[in-house]
C-alpha cells in the first residue's frame, strides 16, 4: 500500500501473457499505464511556471530610449538648418544694404562734382567722413575716401606700354588706362631709365616713419624687393630685390606675382617687409588695382599724415609739410600752377618729374561699408573709378574688413 498526494494505493503485482499487470484499488491496470502515471505524477511536483516580463520590459525600454536619441538628433539638426536658414537671410539683408550704400556713394560724388568738375577738395560733400544711417533692424555705415590722397603701391611697377595710366588727364578727361602713352616713367612720351618718383618716395616715406629696425639701407632693401614683385621680368632690381629663387627656397614656397598687387596686405609675403612696416605704412599707402597710376591729389592729403607730403617732395621737414597743407585753405588749391608758385614749393626746385606727381582732381575712391542687421554683419570695400564726372564705375569690390 502506497500513500501519493493524498490518496491510497494499493498495488498487486500479477502477470499474464508477458505483461505485467497491478491492483490499484481494485482496478487493473497495465505496465505502460502505470509509466504515464508515475510522468503525471512527477510533472505535478514540479515548480509553478511564470510568464517571462522582465526581458519584454528591458527591450521596450531600449527602443523607447533609442527613439528619443533618434528624434533628439533629428530635433537638434532641424534647429540647425533653420538657424543657418536665417543666418543666410540675414547675412544676405545685411550685403543688400551694403550694396545699397555703395549706390548712395555714387549719387553724393557725382553731386559733389556737378559744380565742381575740375576739383576735388575735403570741403565736398562726399569728404564729410564716417557716417552711419540707422535702417529697419540694423544700420548702415559708410566712409568715402580718396585713393589718390594716398601712395599707390602699383605705382612702382616698370610701366610697359600697355598697363599705364595717362599723367595729365583727370576724372573729367575720360581717359582709360590703356589709352596713355606716358606714365610717372616716361615723360614727354620718352621711355626713362631713370626709377619712378614713386619709388623715392616710398623708400623716403619709410625712413621718415622711424619705424623700428628699418635705416636707410633696410627702406631701399624693401622698396627693391617690391619692385621685383611688381614688375614683368625675373632679374633682380638691385642687390635688395628678390625674384623667383628667392621665394621658391622659403618653407612655404612661392612665386612673386610679377604683376600689379591687389591689396597693401599682399606686403605680408614680399621679402625684407616687416610687421612693423606694414601697420607704419597702411595711412599712407594704398593700391589702385591694375593701374600704376602716381598722381597724388595735393587737396585731399590729411593734415594729420604730412609725412607723405615730406616723402613726394624729397624729405622736407614736418613744419614746412604742414606749412603747405594749410596753404591750401578749406576749398583747396583752384589748381595745380597755384601749389607750385607758392615760395615754400619754389625754393625747394623741384624736377618735372616732382611736379608731375600732384594733381588738384582725383578720379579713384574707395567706399568702406558695414551694415548690420539683426546681429547679421557684412562688411564691403569699394574701389570706385569717375569718368566725365557723371560716370562712375566700380574696378573692384572686397568683403570683409582691412
Amino acid at each position: 500500500m502506497i500513500m501519493n498526494n493524498g490518496q491510497q494505493y494499493t498495488y498487486l503485482l500479477g502477470k499474464s501473457a508477458g505483461a505485467l499487470y497491478l491492483q490499484i484499488n481494485n482496478r487493473q491496470v497495465s505496465n505502460q499505464q502505470v509509466s504515464s502515471l508515475q510522468v503525471n505524477n512527477l510533472q505535478s511536483k514540479r515548480l509553478p511556471q511564470y510568464k517571462q516580463k522582465g526581458v519584454a520590459l528591458i527591450t521596450v525600454m531600449l527602443i523607447v530610449a533609442l527613439s528619443a536619441v533618434i528624434l533628439m538628433q533629428m530635433t537638434s539638426r532641424l534647429q540647425m538648418q533653420m538657424q543657418r536658414t536665417e543666418n543666410i537671410v540675414l547675412n544676405q539683408q545685411a550685403y543688400w544694404y551694403a550694396m545699397g550704400a555703395e549706390a548712395f556713394a555714387k549719387r553724393i560724388l557725382i553731386t559733389s562734382f556737378s559744380k565742381e568738375k575740375d576739383v576735388t577738395n575735403l570741403s565736398q560733400p562726399w569728404a564729410k567722413g564716417e557716417t552711419t544711417f540707422p535702417v529697419e533692424f540694423g544700420e548702415i555705415t559708410g566712409e568715402i575716401k580718396d585713393l589718390q590722397s594716398c601712395l599707390n603701391l602699383n605705382a612702382l611697377r616698370k610701366s610697359t606700354g600697355s598697363d599705364i595710366d595717362d599723367i595729365t588727364g583727370g576724372r573729367g578727361s575720360g581717359r582709360k588706362a590703356t589709352d596713355s602713352k606716358t606714365s610717372a616713367g616716361d615723360v614727354n612720351g620718352k621711355r626713362s631709365n631713370e626709377k619712378p618718383p614713386a619709388r623715392a618716395a616710398l623708400q623716403e616715406l619709410l625712413v621718415l616713419l622711424d619705424i623700428k629696425d628699418v635705416s636707410t639701407f633696410e627702406a631701399e632693401y624693401m622698396v627693391d624687393a617690391l619692385s621685383d614683385w611688381l614688375d614683368a621680368d625675373s632679374s633682380i632690381e638691385s642687390a635688395g630685390g628678390a625674384e623667383d629663387n628667392d621665394y621658391a627656397s622659403r618653407e612655404f614656397p612661392l612665386l612673386p606675382a610679377n604683376n600689379f598687387i591687389g591689396s597693401v596686405k599682399e606686403l605680408r609675403v614680399i621679402e625684407h617687409f616687416t610687421i612693423a612696416a606694414l601697420v607704419a605704412l597702411k595711412d599712407y599707402v594704398c593700391v589702385i588695382p591694375n593701374s600704376d597710376l602716381h598722381k597724388i591729389n595735393i587737396n585731399t592729403i590729411s593734415n594729420e599724415e604730412p609725412a607723405l607730403l615730406q616723402a613726394l617732395l624729397g624729405g622736407i621737414t614736418k613744419s614746412e609739410a604742414e606749412q603747405l597743407l594749410s596753404a591750401r585753405e578749406s576749398e583747396g588749391f583752384k589748381d595745380i600752377e597755384t601749389f607750385l608758385n607758392l615760395p615754400e614749393v619754389v625754393k625747394l626746385k623741384l624736377s618735372p618729374e616732382q611736379k608731375q606727381q600732384f594733381v588738384v582732381d582725383s578720379e579713384y575712391f574707395t567706399v568702406k561699408t558695414t551694415a548690420s542687421f539683426n546681429n547679421s554683419y557684412f562688411a564691403l570695400n569699394s574701389i570706385m573709378k569717375v569718368e566725365n564726372n557723371d560716370q562712375i564705375s566700380v574696378v573692384s569690390r572686397t568683403i570683409g574688413r582691412d
